[in-house]
């Protein structure tokens, strides 16, 4: 373990691919000096969480976050903003910042429009849970696109080609339906690898978990 600590992760249980920006990679983490571990919730698949939102799965995660910040992290997040939802839960549970999602950064930022995986599923209490403003726009994937399906299915293969422009795509729709936004933030934490894609095509200011956890470990006590 680093003697500085290191960036604790809490995984759904995955097997889809995630190149480097996705917070799964630990290159994504390195290539900025922050050490990360990872440590996965066993039967936490993407339908369970973002679908089903089976609250069975809150204890395990408070429990790997324990775990976390007793061996040593310094900083906690996880691996879907739908667990926005157990922000709360989880920072009483530990003594370090906990930065469960993307999402918590909206609720500093006027305009706000939000790129979800799956808005059907974006409840306005998982909103709720980390301050989302009222007046942020919502919207999803396509359902049944490239990135929705393979990522629900727990695929090993996926077109990452594709899946670009299907979070792009979603960015496009959403510019169109709120001309005002000023800022945009990435729900899905598979989003950031298409961060700068997405601010080529809209002309805003794009953030993401990526953003939020470079921002939030340098802002920790040396």
């Amino acid at each position: 373990m680093s003697a500085a600590g290191f960036l604790g992760v809490l995984m759904l249980d995955t097997r889809f691919p995630r190149p480097p920006g996705d917070i799964g990679n630990a290159e994504t983490f390195e290539r900025a000096g922050i050490p990360v571990r990872y440590v996965t919730v066993q039967g936490a698949s993407p339908r369970k969480i973002v679908q089903e939102a089976d609250p069975a799965f809150l204890q395990p995660f408070v429990d790997e976050a324990v775990a976390l910040a007793a061996q040593g992290a310094r900083l906690i997040s996880t691996s879907c903003g739908f667990l926005a939802s157990y922000q709360p839960v989880l920072q009483a549970a530990v003594p370090v910042p906990v930065v469960t999602s993307s999402l918590l950064q909206c609720r500093g930022m006027d305009r706000v429009g939000i790129v979800t995986f799956d808005a059907q599923s974006l409840a306005r209490a998982i909103l709720d849970a980390v301050g989302v403003p009222a007046g942020a726009v919502v919207e999803g994937l396509a359902p049944g696109c490239e990135m929705h399906a393979r990522i629900l299915e727990n695929s090993a293969e996926m077109d990452l080609a594709q899946v670009e422009r299907n979070v792009v795509d979603a960015a496009r729709r959403l510019a169109q339906r709120a001309p005002g936004l000023r800022n945009i933030v990435l729900e899905c934490t598979n989003m950031p690898p298409y961060r700068d894609a997405v601010a080529q095509a809209t002309g805003l200011p794009v953030h993401d978990i990526e953003t939020l956890i470079l921002k939030t470990w340098r802002a920790l006590p040396a």
